[in-house]
């Protein structure tokens, strides 16, 4: 009886990794995992560690870029040493001699090393099911890196690309002002179209690629959530504060940007109101929208002339995305940025401002 119980026990860790693996690596969708969860958790306390000494924002990023792909790599040791103590206890209960002599199988099996033989047929089987659970797992993680890289260039081609429009760190503002200047206002719509597929891509890709969330970009200054958070707010100044011809493509950017942002922060159970009203409360101060409508003004960019009623409607935009941006932005340790980074708490961003 203990024997079967043993063996149900190897068997059931053994299948809880392989369906760890196939949600981290092969089902293409947001999937909790708590395999997972715990390795990105662990890994990240021993970063939150390492980085305490830290005392400017280039040595934290320098350090936290190292976090994604150690956590990465970290799963096949965790799913590799599973798979080995699972197999072991159906080893030793098939028959081995010791339990020594069941790690000694599994892991000659697993590996592929051929060292350690094996008698009867259930051994043999588990030792074949093993060696091939081995491979496969390495594979998996081989044919995942190529499709991870390949998102993270996409995403990583507009952020950079945004610099020369928005500046560093990406402002709204001055994303505004450079369009004045220089292309004029009614190429903002090429902008709000190629950003809203931009948002579509990151919401496909960093649910079900989930360790691209903390990939960071590599310029230190530049981070795909400050990138968001300017366009986004670009896209909500350009729908209720500039004099313009209303363009619904920035409507629709907005969209497809707060619910790119959502999507992602379900995976990590962000709280945030999926219903708000348009005077429910933002982290952009009135007094801050007074000044950047000010400063629209006195550049010489037509802005409507009720600015109470901009504001009003600045923040019924702003307040689909505001909660999930700032979640995002200290989850992801992001660089000090106007309206995004910023609003993170007190202790953050005194950090954040001794670079």
């Amino acid at each position: 009886m203990l024997q079967l119980l043993i063996f149900l026990l190897g068997f059931a860790i053994v299948i809880g990794t392989l369906l760890s693996a196939v949600r981290t690596f092969v089902v293409p969708r947001s999937q909790q995992d708590p395999l997972t969860r715990f390795v990105f958790t662990t890994v990240r306390l021993f970063f939150n560690l390492v980085s305490k000494p830290a005392r400017t924002y280039g040595n934290r990023d320098s350090i936290f870029a190292f976090y994604a792909p150690i956590a990465l790599l970290m799963l096949v040791p965790v799913w590799l040493t599973l798979i080995t103590f699972g197999y072991s206890c159906m080893f030793w209960s098939s028959g081995a001699p010791s339990w020594y002599d069941a790690f000694r199988d599994s892991g000659s099996a697993l590996l592929t090393l051929g060292f350690a033989p094996v008698n009867g047929f259930v051994q043999t089987l588990l030792a074949f099911t093993e060696a091939m659970i081995g491979l496969l797992l390495i594979a998996l993680l081989i044919a995942y890196l190529p499709s991870m890289y390949s998102a993270f260039q996409r995403r990583e081609l507009a952020v950079t690309l945004l610099e020369v429009r928005a500046g560093s760190p990406p402002s709204a503002v001055e994303m505004i002002e450079r369009f004045h200047r220089i292309h004029g206002f009614e190429r903002l719509t090429e902008m709000w179209q190629r950003w809203e597929e931009w948002f579509a891509d990151i919401e496909e890709s960093h649910t079900s690629l989930i360790a691209l969330v903390f990939f960071r970009s590599p310029v230190p200054r530049r981070h795909w959530v400050t990138a968001a958070g300017a366009v986004l707010d670009g896209a909500a100044l350009a729908a209720s504060t500039l004099d313009i011809p209303r363009n619904p493509q920035a409507d629709l950017c907005i969209r497809a940007g707060y619910l790119a942002l959502r999507a992602i922060a379900d995976f990590f159970g962000f709280p945030y109101d999926p219903n708000p009203t348009p005077t429910d409360p933002i982290s952009v101060t009135h007094e801050e929208y007074a000044e950047v409508y000010d400063r629209l003004k006195s550049e010489g960019i037509p802005v409507k002339p009720d600015r109470d009623q901009a504001w009003r409607d600045f923040a019924g935009w702003r307040v689909n995305y505001d909660a999930v941006l700032l979640a995002l932005a200290q989850l992801t340790q992001a660089p000090i940025a106007p309206w995004s980074s910023d609003r993170a708490p007190l202790r953050l961003r005194d950090f954040f401002r001794r670079r």
